[in-house]
């Protein structure tokens, strides 16, 4: 078995075995397949695809090209994965919450991405708090607290962390094979007994229609299913940021609000993590009715916000954030309202350009060493098909300059139609079952 044989069978569209592949990934992993073969490996598959096996077998690969952890706890090991949005701040509050409910939850997280942002970048806006930890860490915080937000160690799914950096700069992102197995290869490395994948469709989302959605949550739920970890997905809408602010210290922020127990600082937001959860925990058993309703108890009790509180610490947070968030948290310099130049309702929005916005203001990456600015971004921003008056605010902006400013205020002003009564689309789409 070699590099050439497997990448001339990919390029010619001929099914790659089981072993074939597993053998490539451990190439990928080990340093037996250069960057060139890799890179053409990408390319074939990204033309031609490799088939529901082929993409369980490239998933598995990649999960066991490194430590796949094992658990011996008394509840179940659960997790959710979303494709990316703005506004998407789901898993600082699902995670608590859960761990409130007697579950367990290592959930290993990424960075921003393009115009959507990042789990690890939101967290690492609380001063002091490090994402980075070892495996024995990882154990540590998730036995004792029973949530743990991290980024992947150098051992969790090497091949993937390969492969991707070659896929990268070599046009080969675009691939909903390559897509899947480089998902749950690092999701199912944690030795998860149950995952949700949000795939997010609309203007704020990676897949813009519907049809693009339900191939990727297809794909995810069939190949996450034959790797042997039960999987649902939920396609879910991302035509308006899903919280009313987009950038990381501003979605902490509206997270701790909605710990803390209000339930109208982010209705869309809470609604779905009550969602995503309650369908999350029934893969273990029961039903969704029962399981939403301990979700909602984890928030009103405040033993959410208490496991939540007790993470931030354990990652190297202050010890009283959930008492005092508000003085932990970034402020940006120059914080002014972005108004409504004219009567109408809040008729279209791109999200898109509303998180390359923030990416601008210095929220995101435009090169992987750019340094973050975790106070900039939007708060308070309007909802899809709510009525404005000229002149009242559309959001309000946090920025670190008049001039960055004036510019997020040009492109939220673009990147919201003011008009007619829009037709609004439900929360969630479609659900997707094994």
């Amino acid at each position: 078995m070699d590099a050439r044989h497997i990448i001339r069978k990919a390029r010619d569209a001929e099914p790659l075995t089981r072993e074939e592949l597993l053998w490539f990934t451990k190439g990928l992993a080990d340093g037996g397949v250069s960057d060139a073969q890799a890179g053409a490996f990408a390319m074939a598959v990204c033309l031609h695809g490799l088939g529901q096996e082929g993409r369980v077998a490239l998933t598995e690969g990649m999960r066991d090209s490194g430590h796949v952890l094992k658990w011996d706890l008394d509840g179940p090991v659960l997790d959710k994965h979303s494709t990316g949005g703005v506004g998407d701040c789901v898993s600082l509050l699902l995670a608590p919450m859960l761990a409130a409910c007697d579950v367990y939850v290592p959930m290993i997280s990424g960075r921003g991405l393009g115009h959507t942002g990042g789990t690890l970048d939101k967290l690492e806006a609380i001063p002091g708090l490090s994402t980075t930890v070892t495996d024995a860490r990882l154990r540590k915080i998730t036995n004792e607290i029973g949530c743990a937000i991290v980024g992947a160690t150098g051992s969790i799914a090497p091949a993937d962390k390969r492969l991707y950096a070659i896929r990268d700069v070599t046009a080969t992102v675009e691939s909903v094979d390559l897509i899947t197995a480089s998902i749950l290869a690092k999701k199912l490395a944690a030795g998860l007994g149950g995952l949700i994948l949000d795939v997010k469709v609309g203007s704020g989302a990676f897949m813009k229609t519907p049809a693009e959605a339900m191939e990727l949550a297809r794909s995810l739920v069939d190949t996450a299913n034959g790797a042997g970890c039960p999987t649902t997905a939920a396609i879910t809408d991302m035509s308006q940021p899903l919280a009313p602010a987009l950038g990381n210290g501003l979605e902490v922020a509206i997270c701790m609000e909605v710990l803390s127990g209000n339930d109208t600082a982010a209705p869309r937001l809470r609604e779905l993590t009550l969602q995503l959860g309650a369908s999350l925990m029934a893969l273990s058993g029961g039903e969704e009715a029962a399981h939403r309703t301990k979700l909602e108890t984890a928030l009103s009790s405040g033993e959410a916000m208490e496991r939540f509180a007790r993470m931030i610490t354990a990652l190297g947070g202050p010890p009283d954030m959930a008492e005092d968030w508000h003085t932990h948290l970034p402020k940006a310099r120059i914080v002014g309202d972005v108004v409504a130049p004219r009567d109408g309702y809040i008729a279209a929005m791109d999200g898109e350009a509303l998180g390359l916005a923030v990416v601008d203001l210095g929220g995101g990456r435009n090169v992987e060493s750019d340094k973050l600015n975790y106070a900039v971004g939007f708060s308070d921003v309007v909802s899809l098909g709510e009525k404005v008056s000229r002149g009242q605010p559309l959001a309000t902006i946090h920025a670190d300059s008049e001039d960055d400013a004036v510019m997020a205020a040009k492109a939220l002003q673009s990147g919201i139609t003011i008009g007619e009564m829009p037709d609004l689309p439900p929360l969630i789409h479609e659900r997707v079952t094994a």
